[in-house]
């Protein structure tokens, strides 16, 4: 399962999660990890794109519930946690982020999980691809010992 903070409004209206570049980024990393697109789920914190101002902090704590009822249902492997909102959001935790969190396997709520940057993080700085490639690796490494 990739979580990422909310979709973008062309993934919001059509549905579909791999529409434009940053989810195009996300597919490029999982292939050159050898991940198939069958092998993820891309789910959002926010279930829908933000229009307007609006308390963050609320509304993830109720997006949170309705993740945990999809959890519930999808059991994920594993669960990959894409940018700072994802991370902060997921591991119930203000004060994380990807930085402190990528490269290593955490166990959040009995599930297996690590995090990256956010893949727009990585267009926009592609000094980031390599650590995100690294990171689509050890997600590969680590969801093949099961």
């Amino acid at each position: 399962m990739i979580l990422l903070d909310n979709p973008g409004a062309r993934e919001d209206r059509e549905g579909n999660p791999f529409i434009c570049g940053t989810r195009q980024t996300l597919q490029q990393a999982a292939k050159e990890a050898g991940i198939s697109d069958e092998d993820l789920y891309v789910t959002y914190i926010l279930k829908r794109k933000p229009v307007r101002a609006y308390d963050k902090d609320d509304v993830r704590r109720t997006c949170m519930m309705h993740l945990n009822h999809q959890l519930s249902v999808k059991k994920p492997e594993f669960i990959f946690c894409l940018g700072n909102v994802a991370v902060q959001s997921f591991f119930q935790d203000s004060e994380v982020d990807v930085k402190k969190l990528h490269g290593k396997l955490h166990t959040v709520n009995g599930y297996r999980t690590t995090a990256s940057y956010h893949p727009l993080a990585v267009r926009r700085r592609p000094n980031l691809w390599p650590i995100f490639m690294k990171d689509w690796k050890y997600l590969a490494d680590n969801y093949r010992i099961h």
